[in-house]
């Protein structure tokens, strides 16, 4: 892959855009849809939220200023997405972030795209009971095994505050699955 600055500015001229959003695209895609999929749960909705995702991104290369790493920016957009998309869905639904979860997890082992077994249920159950920023710093930290930096200059937070949440978030899973 081509160095990230290069191809930042590669984004940001007409002549090259497009090969260069391809290249992104390809780059990131899995990453991203997969971040997505941990917050939304569900294929369908992963696929729609990561389209939004990258349109997001080309309309926006321009405002992008360099002073964090593109993925990062680009996490920070694809987990905003993801957030309003649960919201608005919970809205549209006249039902609670809560009750929207629930339902996602119940139809998750009927997904034909979920390959886990009842233990990956299990722990995504006890995820999606966490308050929204620990489930999302359990997901990059457990999962993606991101640095904490990487996870602060995305969430826009203190290294030491998602290491407390972070510890939280675990003790609270392994409480989840201990006792279910």
């Amino acid at each position: 892959m081509i160095a990230e600055e290069v191809l930042v500015l590669q984004l940001k001229q007409k002549n090259s855009q497009a090969k260069a959003f391809e290249i992104l695209v390809d780059a990131y895609k899995v990453r991203l849809y997969w971040h997505i999929r941990r917050i939304v749960l569900d294929h369908d909705d992963t696929d729609d939220v990561l389209q939004n995702t990258f349109i997001k991104v080309f309309r926006n290369i321009d405002g992008f200023k360099g002073e964090s790493k593109l993925y990062s920016w680009m996490y920070r957009i694809a987990t905003n997405e993801a957030l309003s998309f649960l919201k608005l869905k919970s809205q549209k639904l006249k039902i609670n972030d809560e009750q929207l979860m629930s339902d996602k997890l119940a139809n998750l082992k009927a997904d034909v795209y979920f390959e886990g077994d009842d233990i990956q249920l299990k722990l995504q159950q006890a995820i999606a009971v966490l308050p929204e920023k620990q489930k999302l710093i359990f997901n990059m930290k457990y999962f993606q095994e991101m640095k904490y930096s990487e996870i602060s200059e995305i969430l826009e937070t203190s290294v030491g505050g998602l290491k407390a949440s972070y510890h939280l978030a675990t003790k609270k899973v392994e409480a989840f699955l201990r006792d279910n």
